[in-house]
C-alpha cells in the first residue's frame, strides 16, 4: 500500500456538451454520459472506473455543471464509485476548474498531488493508465506540473501537440519523463506530420501537480481566475450530496484554458510519454477509428442493416431500424427525433451544424425526447397545439417537486407499478389501469412507494405545455423555479 501523502487525488472535469456528436450527444444528455465507445458504460463511468485502485487514488472530486448534477451522482451510484461533486453554476472552461480542483485538495493537503482527467475520453488499457500516473508521480512531488503526453497514430489536426524537451530533472529513473519545450495550437496536415516526425505527442489534457505548485503557478500567470474560483469556494453552500460554487464568485471568473492560463506559460511542465490506446471521441469519425468493425469496415450499433456499404459508421438508438445502401465512408446516426448523414471525412463539421439547428429555433439542437431528472425520466410520444403526451418513468423511492401549472391540465394512467398520487392535499394509490385526473391550477405530486420503476402516460391538455409551466412549491431535490 502507499503512504496516504503518495495517493492521487484524481478529479474529473465533467462539463462539456459534445455537439459534435449530435443527434446523440446533446446540451441535455452530452457524450461523456452516453455508452459511446462501449456498450452499456459512459465514458464518465469508464473513467471513474479508472480510478479504482486505492494503493494509487484517493477519493475522486468530480467537477461539473449544476443542470447534470443528479446524472453525475447516478452514473457514479450505478458503478459504486463515492465522488465528491462540486458544481460550476456557468462555464468558464478548464482554468476556473482545475483552480477549484486545486484549492479543494489543498484544503486538506497542500502539497496533495492532483491528477486532472477528462471524463469523456476512451483508454483502451486501464492498467496501463494506471501505471503512467505512478510514473508521473515523482515529477509532480518534485514541483513539476506533469502531463501526460499521448503517443500519435496519425497527423491529427484534432489536438494540440507537445514538444519534449530534456530529461526531467527529479523524475523517476527510467520513466522518460521530459521538461516540455513548447505547446504547440492544433496544426494543418503537413505541419502534424512534420511534428510526429520530430517526436512531438499528442496534449491529451491530463495534468498531474502538487496542489501548492499550481496554485502557485495560477497566482503567477493567471490571478484573476484563482481569487475568482477562492471565493467560489468560499462563498459555497452544500445541497444535498453536492457543493454549490458560489454564483456570482464564479461567474467573475475569465473563460481560459489550463492550457493557455498556465501551461504554456509555466516554466515547470513535464511531459511523460505514454502509449495506451487513446482518444477522445471527438467526433463520429473519431468513434469509428476505435470501434470494432466488420469484414466490410463497418461500426455498428443497435437495429441497422447494410447493403453494399464499406467504412461506414452506422448508429442506431432505440426501436428504429437504420439501413444503408451503396455508400462507403459515411456517419448514419438514427435517433427517435433526429436523423444525421454525413461522410466520415466531414464529421468533424456537426457542430456547425448543431449551430445553425439553434440559430432556427430548432429544439432538437439541445434537448433529447429522452429527459432524465433526479427521480427517473420522461420521453416525449406526441405533440399538438394543445396536447402534449409523454411517457414518465420514476425510480422506487422517486418523488417529483409538489407542483402546479397555470395552463395546462393532466391525465395520468399507470401501466406498471404503482403510484403515490397527490391532489390539492388528498393522497390516494392509482395502480395499473387506473387513471388520476389533475385539473389547471391543483397543487400535486406523483410518487413511487414501491419497489419496482413506476411506469405511466401522461396527457398534457392545455393552452400551452412548456417546461417552464411547472411552479414548484416543495422540491427534495433542491431544484427551483419551472
Amino acid at each position: 500500500m502507499s503512504d496516504a501523502g503518495d495517493l492521487i487525488h484524481p478529479v474529473i472535469l465533467c462539463g462539456g456538451s459534445g455537439t459534435r456528436l449530435w443527434p446523440a450527444s446533446r446540451e441535455s444528455f452530452p457524450k461523456q454520459f452516453i455508452p459511446l465507445a462501449e456498450p452499456g458504460r459512459s465514458s464518465f463511468q469508464a473513467t471513474a472506473a479508472r480510478l479504482s485502485d486505492p494503493a494509487t487514488f484517493a477519493r475522486p472530486a468530480v467537477i461539473t455543471a449544476n443542470d447534470a448534477r443528479f446524472l453525475v451522482a447516478e452514473q457514479l451510484a450505478q458503478g459504486g464509485v463515492e465522488a465528491d461533486i462540486l458544481l460550476e453554476p456557468c462555464r468558464r472552461d478548464s482554468a476556473p476548474a482545475v483552480a477549484v480542483a486545486a484549492l479543494h485538495a489543498a484544503s486538506h493537503d497542500p502539497q496533495a498531488l492532483v491528477l486532472i482527467l477528462p471524463a469523456d475520453h476512451a483508454i483502451g488499457d486501464d492498467a496501463a493508465f494506471g501505471e503512467a500516473a505512478r510514473a508521473a508521480r515523482a515529477g509532480a512531488r518534485a514541483g513539476h506540473i506533469m502531463t501526460l503526453g499521448i503517443a500519435p497514430t496519425h497527423p491529427s489536426t484534432a489536438y494540440g501537440y507537445i514538444q519534449p524537451g530534456s530529461p526531467l530533472p527529479g523524475a523517476a529513473g527510467g520513466s522518460g519523463a521530459r521538461t516540455v519545450a513548447r505547446f504547440l495550437e492544433k496544426p494543418d496536415a503537413t505541419r502534424a506530420a512534420g511534428l510526429i516526425g520530430e517526436g512531438a505527442l499528442w496534449n491529451g489534457g491530463y495534468f498531474l501537480f502538487r496542489a501548492d505548485v499550481m496554485l502557485d503557478e495560477l497566482e503567477t500567470h493567471a490571478p484573476a481566475v484563482l481569487a475568482a474560483a477562492r471565493a467560489a469556494l468560499a462563498t459555497a453552500v452544500r445541497d444535498l450530496d453536492f457543493v454549490r460554487l458560489g454564483v456570482e464568485a464564479f461567474g467573475q471568473a475569465p473563460q481560459i484554458s489550463i492550457d493557455y492560463a498556465v501551461m504554456e506559460r509555466t516554466e515547470r511542465a513535464g511531459v511523460l510519454p505514454v502509449g495506451f490506446p487513446w482518444s477522445d471521441i471527438g467526433t463520429w469519425g473519431a468513434l469509428w477509428d476505435i470501434a470494432a468493425r466488420d469484414g466490410d469496415g463497418n461500426a455498428l450499433r443497435g437495429r441497422v442493416a447494410l447493403r453494399g456499404t464499406r467504412n461506414s459508421l452506422v448508429h442506431s438508438t432505440g426501436e428504429i431500424l437504420t439501413t444503408v445502401v451503396g455508400l462507403d465512408d459515411v456517419v448514419v446516426v438514427t435517433t427517435d427525433d433526429a436523423v444525421l448523414v454525413a461522410s466520415r471525412e466531414a464529421a468533424g463539421e456537426v457542430k456547425g451544424l448543431v449551430e445553425g439547428l439553434r440559430r432556427r429555433g430548432e429544439p432538437e439542437a439541445d434537448a433529447h425526447r429522452l429527459m432524465y431528472r433526479p427521480w427517473g425520466s420522461y420521453q416525449r410520444i406526441d405533440i399538438g397545439a394543445r396536447f402534449q403526451v409523454k411517457r414518465i418513468t420514476v425510480k422506487p423511492g422517486g418523488r417529483l417537486s409538489l407542483q402546479k401549472h397555470y395552463h395546462r391540465a393532466e391525465h395520468w394512467v399507470v401501466v406498471r407499478g404503482t403510484a403515490e398520487v397527490t391532489v390539492d392535499g388528498v393522497v390516494r394509490l392509482v395502480h395499473e389501469n387506473e387513471a388520476a385526473y389533475l385539473p389547471i391550477g391543483c397543487v400535486h405530486r406523483l410518487v413511487n412507494p414501491g419497489k419496482i420503476p413506476l411506469e405511466l402516460i401522461e396527457v398534457q391538455v392545455g393552452s400551452y405545455t412548456g417546461e417552464d409551466d411547472i411552479i414548484r412549491i416543495e422540491d427534495v431535490y433542491g431544484r427551483e423555479g419551472g
